[in-house]
């Protein structure tokens, strides 16, 4: 993972606003969820924290790899930021939480941070794009910076 890449996939969430956060359950059934709020929290690790949908916590429980996905339409710059998540906590509950409710019409009604283990960031974008790891370019200052950061091949 480019460390590097992933630093400019926070600068440019947080300049959007919001990111797309990919799940699929244990069969493959893919959900996407939105989030407003992203951390880095050190050791190649985000924080992503948002009041989840039923479905997003659904497929956690059986699949733990997420894609998050930051991009800008008006310069079509995006990453796409490819890892697991290590752990998920609840953050805030609604007053009045209704268990009963969540089994009629499921809704969100717990917010919750997921800490996930960032394995690979790659471009995104509606122009053709490459779906390989980002690298900065030869030449570019960060390029010597990228190579100190160690690679860690896990799928």
């Amino acid at each position: 993972m480019n460390a590097i890449y992933m630093w400019k996939a926070l600068k440019l969430a947080n300049k959007v606003g919001h990111v797309m956060v990919a799940t699929a359950s244990a069969q493959g059934t893919p959900h996407i969820a939105s989030a407003l709020r992203i951390t880095a929290i050190g050791g190649g690790r985000l924080a992503v924290q948002e009041w989840f949908c039923p479905g997003t916590v659904s497929n956690l429980e059986e699949n733990r790899k997420v894609a998050i996905v930051v991009w800008e339409a008006s310069t079509d710059q995006g990453y796409q930021l490819l890892g697991e998540v290590e752990r998920a906590r609840e953050t805030a509950m609604l007053n009045g939480h209704d268990v009963a409710l969540e089994k009629r019409h499921p809704v969100a009604q717990v917010q919750r941070q997921l800490v996930v283990l960032i394995h690979s960031v790659q471009s995104f974008s509606l122009a053709p794009h490459s779906d390989l790891e980002e690298w900065p370019a030869e030449g570019d200052p960060a390029a010597a910076a990228a190579s100190s950061f160690p690679v860690r091949q896990l799928w």
